[in-house]
Formats: C-alpha cells, structure tokens, sequence
C-alpha cells in the first residue's frame, strides 16, 4: 500500500475520533467545505455541505447521546478507503422520524469515503434499518385492532 493510501486511512480514522469525542472543531481540518453525504437509509435527509453535516451529527448526538462509532477495519485504494464499523449506544430522543425507544441497539454499518486534496470530500454509507428497527422495538409493525 502506498503513502497516499495511508495518508487517506489516518485521515478517515481521524474523523472516525473527532466524531466519537463529538469534536466539531476537528471537522474543520478533515472535510472539504462542499462535503456531499450518501445513504438509502435516510432517503429524506440530504446532506451538501461539511456545515449541514456538523448539524447532521448534533441531532444524531441529541437522539443517541452515548452513540459511538467503532472501526471494524478500512481498506483504501487510491483516493477511497471503504469502512466497515459498528455504531452503538442508547436510542433516547427524536431520531429522525423514529421516536426515542430508551433502547439500546448495535448496528454494523459500512461505506465509502472520497478524499480529495487530503479532506474527504464524498461519503457513501448504509445500514441495515430493519436491525436497528427490531433492536428498537419499532419493527415488526404493530398490527392495528380491527375496527368495529
């Protein structure tokens, strides 16, 4: 694996620390401005910007206030490194449009992150949402009383 390789892994395992000791200011150093993030998961959030996403992670950190993100492994090549972690913690506020369970869950998840100029300027991630649903206690649907 070549220096660029290496260089880009640091700077995703650095984003990886400033995200788990909810260190904003680092995001700074690590995400272009023009930040774009991608994911199926959350079809009604868009994020464009390094600023939308340092909000993105405020909300996230209100609804899992003890979240953290644990690396599995990465794997780079060129100006991508691919990530497979686990997020973790206590699901106790508004989550996007799923209401706080008092749940703990344990999600895998994974992705791809563009680097450009040594900032990461593209995120791809995803999840399972039926996982982390079920942990929750919001999946399966409950099925409604027939009317009378």
């Amino acid at each position: 694996m070549g220096d660029l390789e290496e260089q880009n892994k640091s700077v995703v395992r650095r984003f990886g620390e400033a995200q788990r000791n909810r260190r904003l200011d680092l995001l700074d150093e690590l995400v272009a401005p023009d930040f774009v993030r991608h994911c199926q998961a959350t079809p009604w959030l868009q994020i464009r910007s390094r600023e939308e996403f340092k909000r993105f992670l405020e909300e996230d950190w209100k609804a899992v206030p003890d979240g953290q993100i644990s690396e599995r492994f990465l794997v780079a090549e060129g100006d991508y490194v691919a990530m497979y972690a686990q997020y973790a913690g206590t699901h106790t506020g508004q989550w996007g449009p799923i209401p706080p369970s008092q749940k703990r869950f344990e999600l895998d998840c994974s992705g791809v992150i563009r680097l450009a100029g040594g900032k990461i300027a593209e995120l791809w991630i995803t999840w399972d949402n039926v996982a982390v649903l079920t942990q929750l206690g919001h999946w399966p649907p409950k099925a409604e009383a027939p009317s009378a």
